[in-house]
């Protein structure tokens, strides 16, 4: 029987070759592994009126894109978004294990359309009920989904970003990458829920990645996770949940929202609110943090009840473009800020030393650079980097005392509450908030404290509400 519903796809496949006009398409394989798939949906309202497929490669890609369309044609937009691998597989009979991977490649394409499709057409009634949730193939964000779908009544909808994909990043490392959407797929799936894949590599590149390289070339130091958070990602999955008549975007950070402002997650060790500092008043007001009470061996006890696969994957440490690569690398493939030898000078202009690029240079940093001056007693004292000018390629160093400050300039402040209010200010995503206080676009620190890099993101707060954020222009 398994044969035989294998051999009628392969003999009489459903939609190959008529992908029909005005299709949102969703593309998967390519010149590594030899096949290439194309799967196009047509979506009018909630319902998947046509589909159809091109495949170039093995019998098996044909035979699976014909499975899929037939699953699908259809269906509602969130029934479709359940079908995945092994519902492909199934409607073949199954499959061995040489050719799942046939089927693994058509699942990914087929979402790649209904994410577009939903993205761009799809016309949801609100629901008080419905839920998106954001998943990025991680213990916190499958944790998030579990607790969502454990509410009565809730209608839990999952969606995972495609942010980049670069043959130099190590794939299974990246929490954006094409194989973190698989994860999160089949995590989805495996509590019932509906997923849709949203390829956002454009606007992460646009709002993101030429941003990053374009302070790093200015001698700054960019927060690229402030940025994507405040003006890409979760802007784009808001957007979808309007279409998808999702009052609720649901994430996986650690936060909390109170009386309409972003706040301090339960567990300090884990507060993630400066990586989200930069976010309007009006996305702040959809988002929901279903661990922002809880600690991380919570959320890892949770998902090992549940027998979530993710419940002892280790996090993530890198900046998702960055996994696999380093930064130098990345700099100079995607940048084109190539080593260039320059000097290390103190204060006074006085050459110290020699250094291979001011972008791999930032400022309080000490690692890398290996020079020491006499202290008063003659003992060697260690050299921090002051600051770094990319016009005249220079690293300015001193000895710690001199990177200590209590006034912080800023620039592109907003505020959703008054100046007036700001109590304190987080400088760095690992700092303890210091207390402060905002004159103009420079915040007054209560007590001296390293300065920090032009460019790092400045979290003003009242208490343990987010009440504005800004971006660190000078330290004073």
């Amino acid at each position: 029987m398994a044969d035989e519903r294998f051999e009628e796809h392969l003999r009489h496949p459903q939609g190959r070759d008529a992908i029909p006009d005005g299709a949102h398409i969703g593309t998967a394989g390519g010149s590594l592994c030899g096949d290439l798939v194309r799967v196009g949906v047509v979506l009018d309202g909630d319902r998947i009126t046509a589909a159809g497929f091109s495949a170039d490669g093995c019998g098996a890609l044909t035979a699976a894109a014909s499975a899929a369309v037939e699953l699908v044609e259809g269906t509602p937009l969130l029934d479709a978004a359940r079908v995945g691998s092994p519902d492909i597989a199934g409607a073949l009979g199954g499959l061995s294990a040489g050719k799942l991977h046939a089927a693994d490649l058509v699942s990914d394409a087929l979402h790649q359309a209904l994410g577009a499709a939903a993205r761009a057409g799809a016309a949801f009634s609100a629901s008080a009920d419905r839920v998106l949730v954001a998943m990025s193939g991680g213990v916190d964000s499958a944790v998030a989904a579990l607790l969502c779908a454990r509410q009565p009544g809730a209608e839990v909808c999952a969606v995972t970003l495609e942010l980049w994909r670069d043959p130099e990043n190590d794939a299974e490392a990246s929490c954006c990458s094409a194989s973190a959407v698989r994860l999160a797929r089949s995590l989805a799936h495996r509590m019932g829920l509906p997923h849709l894949t949203i390829d956002l590599r454009d606007e992460f590149r646009a709002g993101v990645i030429e941003p990053y390289l374009a302070d790093h070339a200015a001698g700054l130091t960019p927060n690229p996770c402030v940025r994507c958070n405040g003006h890409v990602r979760l802007d784009a999955m808001v957007e979808l949940a309007d279409r998808l008549g999702a009052q609720h975007l649901a994430t996986g950070h650690y936060a909390r929202v109170e009386d309409g402002l972003l706040a301090l997650a339960a567990d300090p060790a884990k507060d993630q609110t400066y990586m989200l500092s930069a976010l309007a008043p009006a996305t702040i007001a959809r988002l929901r943090f279903p661990l922002g009470d809880l600690t991380k061996p919570e959320v890892r006890a949770l998902a090992e009840e549940a027998e979530l696969p993710v419940a002892r994957a280790p996090e993530s440490q890198d900046l998702c473009f960055l996994a696999g690569t380093g930064k130098a690398r990345f700099l100079e493939r995607h940048g084109h800020l190539r080593d260039r030898d320059g000097m290390i000078v103190d204060r006074a202009g006085r050459e110290l030393g020699r250094h291979r690029g001011h972008q791999h240079y930032t400022v309080g940093q000490r690692k890398g650079l290996g020079l020491s001056l006499p202290d008063a007693d003659g003992r060697p004292e260690p050299l921090f980097v002051l600051a770094t000018d990319a016009g005249a390629n220079t690293v300015t160093v001193g000895p710690r005392a001199e990177l200590r400050t209590q006034r912080v300039a800023l620039r592109g402040v907003r505020l959703h509450r008054p100046a007036a209010e700001v109590d304190a200010v987080k400088l760095r995503y690992r700092q303890r908030p210091l207390a402060a206080t905002l004159e103009g676009d420079e915040v007054v620190l209560g007590e001296p404290v390293d300065a920090a890099a032009p460019g790092q993101a400045a979290m003003l707060l009242r208490g343990d509400a987010i009440v504005g954020s800004g971006w660190v222009a000078a330290c004073r």
